[in-house]
């Protein structure tokens, strides 16, 4: 900020009259922060004056990010977002698991050849009826086979593994549910991140145009020889705070768009649409309705498919204290010959078949370390269930107050900007009138920033309320 001391010339008292009767609640932001070129010319030792570079206050923020409504960032983060991605690599490994369990119920079946070439050291030869006959030679020799075995019966483990298999597919498939309204919350915290990020910096820009007209007056009635040089040093400390306001709100709607652009997974800068602010309407759903959907909700039908997971981990521990019984059967062929050939003609075939039985008797009480830990998991899991449950009664409670708090502070804050607006025009009116201080001004000011505030935060909380109902539900509310 460049300080400059100018002599100001007592203008007529009609025109000052007439310029400081023009008093308006927000007004364009000027390209030069304060007083007009020609006004620099003298200086005075009453007045001080900042100015500002010009052009410095009328840049947008996200001027050069993308605008994409609030379904296409939800739909960009449902593809891109880490958490979704394992969630659904997760449901595809549990669906695998399912069917390897039912694949358990079918015969194990193997195929096996082989062949060998043997070199011999020399030739072979027998005697038949007095004479040496060579007998040609047969390097070759091949081999072929077939085997099957099937488990006839294993105390039902098979069975109860795949109960808890099509359980953990339960699990995965809640999980990813909850990941994908979780990864959607996440979204719509950010997405309203910028929206609220835009009217805090549209609320500065309407703080400093404030502080300027302030400082308008301020210096008209300073050259008018009707007020002290404090009116205008605390012109210019409203100013500066106003600055600095569109400041701090510029580089957190900076850091909003960047939130946003990592959320959706964007390789380019993503800002919120203009026009895409969601008016807050009251819930499709609420009473007992709104009760039942939480208590069957995303997180507690994650936590019943983990109980019923547990549950069938107990019932097939419980099978080690079973005989198991096998059935096998093989059939393998063998031949030689002086050619490689594979012509069934040629083999000598053998089979078996085999019923074998299992009684474990001690294996070193593994089995009893094995039913306790099934025990133990059984009841971790009805415990989180319980917690679930009145956990998301809990939340249900939490976000639900907290969305109608908020629509209420909302409407309240709605009629005190109103309020505010029109006690800062009555307070300028009255300041160019010569009925009130700057620092009735400037405290009706200071109201009217609060209350804008206020409204803002109130907007963002009924905002992020909602998004947190219906991501304890599972559904758009």
């Amino acid at each position: 900020m460049r300080a400059a001391r100018i002599l100001i010339a007592v203008a007529p008292m009609a025109i000052v009259a007439a310029a400081m009767a023009i008093a308006a609640v927000a007004m364009p932001i000027a390209a030069c922060a304060v007083a007009p070129n020609d006004a620099r010319a003298d200086a005075s030792p009453d007045t001080t004056v900042a100015v500002q570079p010009e052009g410095s206050w009328v840049v947008a923020s996200d001027s050069t990010a993308r605008p994409i409504s609030l379904s296409e960032a939800l739909e960009l983060a449902q593809r891109n977002s880490p958490q979704a991605v394992q969630a659904r690599g997760q449901t595809r490994t549990a669906a695998v698991g399912s069917r390897s369990a039912v694949a358990a119920f079918l015969p194990n079946l193997s195929v096996s050849a082989g062949a060998t070439r043997q070199y011999a050291s020399g030739s072979r030869t027998r005697v038949e009826n007095g004479q040496v006959i060579t007998l040609p030679d047969e390097p070759w020799s091949y081999s072929a086979g077939l085997g099957a075995s099937v488990q006839l019966f294993d105390g039902g483990r098979r069975l109860f593994n795949l109960q808890q298999a099509r359980a953990n597919v339960g699990v995965a498939a809640a999980n990813e549910t909850t990941q994908r309204f979780q990864v959607a919350l996440d979204v719509k915290q950010q997405y309203f991140n910028v929206l609220a990020a835009r009217e805090s910096e549209s609320a500065a820009r309407a703080q400093l145009s404030q502080a300027e007209e302030a400082l308008r007056f301020a210096l008209a009635r300073v050259r008018a020889r009707t007020a002290t040089r404090s009116d205008s040093l605390r012109a210019e400390i409203q100013m500066g705070n106003a600055q600095v306001a569109v400041l701090t709100a510029r580089t957190t709607l900076e850091s909003a768009i960047a939130s946003l652009t990592r959320v959706v997974g964007s390789p380019s800068p993503v800002t919120a649409l203009a026009e895409d602010e969601p008016t807050m309407l009251p819930l499709a759903i609420e009473g007992e309705a709104l009760r039942a959907l939480a208590e069957n909700g995303p997180l507690v039908n994650e936590a019943k498919s983990q109980l019923d997971a547990a549950r069938a981990g107990k019932r097939a521990s419980r099978t080690s204290y079973l005989p198991s019984l096998t059935a096998s059967y093989s059939r393998s062929g063998n031949g030689s010959g002086t050619d490689l050939t594979f012509d069934p003609q040629g083999y000598s075939y053998s089979g078996s078949l085999r019923l074998s039985a299992t009684f474990p008797l001690f294996d070193q009480l593994g089995r009893e370390e094995q039913m306790v830990r099934a025990s133990a998991s059984v009841d971790n899991a009805e415990a989180s269930l319980r917690d679930a449950r009145l956990g998301a009664l809990e939340s249900l409670s939490r976000s639900l107050g907290a969305f109608r708090s908020a629509g209420q502070r909302a409407a309240a804050q709605q009629a005190t900007v109103v309020a505010a607006v029109e006690d800062l025009r009555v307070q300028q009116q009255r300041y160019a009138a010569g009925s009130s201080t700057l620092l009735d001004v400037l405290t009706s000011q200071a109201q009217l920033d609060q209350a804008r505030q206020a409204l803002i935060q109130a907007r963002y909380d009924q905002r992020i309320a909602k998004a947190e109902l219906e991501a304890l539900v599972g559904r758009d509310l």
